[in-house]
């Protein structure tokens, strides 16, 4: 009997004990965050589109979620510096924003200090955009097939701007290198801002760039355009034709931006933070502010972005091998 009892009491001591944790895992969850929540924008401050996205996205969110939303810029060596202090973040409240270079960066930079798979978990993602080729207006070609000749006739000569090496502005000008045969200078800068504004200077002499962060300039005779690099033409900017209409059958670029987290961090709060972006993804007035700055807004479940960073670095994977890609 004494046994017997014994048991009951050690299966009510359990029992208790199991209410007791889940109620605190539930309290965890429910009361997060418990400090500001951290977003790190592995670039420049103003350096380009993404961090626009994010702060845009994030502006009402401390609403939601009851604490502030801090956006931290930590660039440099082609976005790693960012992510990598985000995958080792222990602190429950840290996510990082990524474009292209994270997919790239897995193929092209030996000796990661992290595991693009393994150390994050995707959150969300937020939106893309086309890339557009620019050039300063001292640059005496006036359309595509005008550089292209261009360039053949002076190999070496002309200098391509990037946002760092791995960036969809160098993958493009690799690409572009390769289906029109011809030589170009690869300029790497730690960002798009620094790029632009020597863009702007004359101090390179074209780019792929993000086409909201180019458009004004180019509207505004600062800039000329060649071409756009979506297969169809871009809605807010149609009297642009594509690089591929223009005799590259095929050649398409864009820059996506999404979320993080390190993979530690606990799937009720990624779960929380994807629905937080994709409620902002869904408002009306959102949608359209980002359509109208360029941007094609997505948003979708955390599975969908992780299936999109595979492919993303099977692609780039492909386009390293065939362009004979290596860091400047």
């Amino acid at each position: 009997m004494k046994q017997r009892i014994a048991r009951h009491a050690m299966r009510a001591l359990a029992l208790v004990f199991c209410v007791v944790a889940a109620a605190s895992a539930w309290a965890q969850v429910t009361q997060w965050p418990t400090r500001p929540v951290r977003i790190i924008v592995p670039f420049p401050p103003g350096g380009g589109t993404m961090e626009g996205v994010v702060r845009l996205l994030t502006l009402d969110m401390p609403k939601t979620l009851g604490r502030q939303v801090i956006i931290e810029n930590r660039p440099g060596a082609g976005t790693i510096i960012g992510v990598d202090l985000a995958a080792k973040s222990t602190d429950g409240h840290t996510f990082v924003g990524v474009a292209n270079s994270y997919t790239v960066n897995q193929t092209l930079v030996r000796n990661l200090p992290y595991d693009t798979l393994k150390d994050l978990q995707p959150v969300v993602l937020l939106a893309r955009t086309a890339n557009v080729l620019a050039a300063h207006p001292s640059v005496a070609p006036g359309t595509l097939k005008d550089l292209i000749a261009y360039a053949k006739r002076n190999p070496g000569k002309l200098t391509y701007g990037s946002f760092g090496n791995g960036t969809t502005a160098h993958f493009a000008g690799e690409m572009l290198k390769t289906m029109a045969g011809i030589e170009m200078i690869h300029v790497p800068y730690k960002g798009q801002g620094p790029a632009l504004l020597d863009l702007l200077a004359g101090n390179i002499d074209i780019m792929f760039g993000n086409l909201p962060d180019f458009l004004p300039y180019i509207r505004a005779g600062k800039l000329k355009a060649y071409g756009t690099t979506f297969l169809q033409r871009v809605p807010q900017a149609r009297d642009f034709p594509t690089i591929a209409e223009q005799g590259y059958r095929g050649f398409e670029t864009d820059s996506w931006y999404g979320i993080l987290a390190p993979a530690a961090m606990s799937k009720e709060t990624v779960s929380r933070m994807n629905a937080e972006f994709n409620s902002r993804l869904s408002d009306p007035a959102l949608r359209k502010t980002l359509i109208e700055r360029g941007l094609e807004p997505i948003g979708g479940t955390q599975d969908q972005f992780g299936e999109h960073i595979r492919r993303e670095i099977a692609k780039y994977a492909q386009i390293v091998k065939v362009a004979k890609i290596k860091i400047d």
